[in-house]
């Protein structure tokens, strides 16, 4: 019998493990870009509004303004307008789309080349960000996650995007996800852990695949099993999820 790893056991990823984790995500998604096909750019996604290409250039626009203050700033002061004109609630919303749009007129081989320049400089700053700034609780991100400090977005949160998008470029292309258990496992441990803080209910889940494990949290629970990629896109909003699978933890 396959034992539990109890969600309570697993350490949380912190600031020096996330930003070798970063490196990491950050070049196997250049490696996924790389094995798309010619058709599978404009191919859609799980992600509304989005083709396969427009999530990549999301992914490149949010990449520069990690790494600058000035960008950042400029990207959330251009978005705003954009969040009512689309019909989004949040400010990053607008901001996403932002990202998209001033890269529409790029070729594929120019997002690909962004990606390596602005992956590189993003990681460079957030290796840097003063540890006083990333413990400002600055945030206010949507329920079950609520008000958290800089450093959530800054260490794991945005790297947690990129996976997340990974994941749905290479579900909506049909590529190959390179998964395994000491890069994208570690991910998807911290993220079950999480999650069953931010709702409190019991359960066993068992993972399958490369990246999967088995969890539990408290007892007599529901028991789950599902692909640990699938579970991803359902704590994503990208598959809705019944039972304990109902709640979301927004990526």
């Amino acid at each position: 019998m396959m034992t539990a790893t109890d969600t309570r056991s697993i350490p949380r990823i912190k600031h020096a493990e996330a930003m070798k984790i970063t490196a990491v995500e950050n070049e196997k998604f250049a490696a996924a870009l790389r094995d798309l096909r010619p058709d599978d750019w404009a191919k859609p996604t799980d992600c509304a509004r989005w083709d396969v290409r427009a999530l990549a250039a999301h992914v490149v626009g949010s990449a520069a303004g990690q790494a600058s203050p000035r960008e950042f700033v400029r990207q959330v002061r251009t978005g705003k307008p954009i969040v009512n004109e689309i019909g989004a609630e949040f400010w990053w919303d607008g901001m996403n789309e932002l990202h998209v749009r001033e890269r529409t007129e790029l070729s594929v081989d120019e997002l690909q080349a962004e990606w390596a320049v602005n992956s590189s400089r993003a990681l460079r700053a957030r290796r840097r960000l003063p540890r006083p700034i990333a413990m400002l609780p600055l945030l206010k991100l949507p329920a079950p996650v609520g008000r958290k400090p800089v450093g959530y977005l800054f260490d794991m949160g945005f790297t947690r995007d990129t996976f997340a998008h990974r994941i749905d470029l290479t579900h909506a292309a049909g590529t190959t996800f390179d998964a395994d258990a000491e890069h994208d496992g570690r991910i998807i441990a911290d993220l079950v852990a999480e999650w069953a803080e931010t709702h409190g209910e019991p359960f066993t889940l068992r993972l399958t695949g490369p990246a999967g494990d088995t969890y539990t949290s408290g007892e007599n629970g529901e028991r789950v099993e599902l692909d640990a990629l699938d579970f991803v896109r359902t704590l994503a909003g990208r598959v809705e999820g019944t039972g304990v699978m109902r709640h979301p933890l927004p990526l």
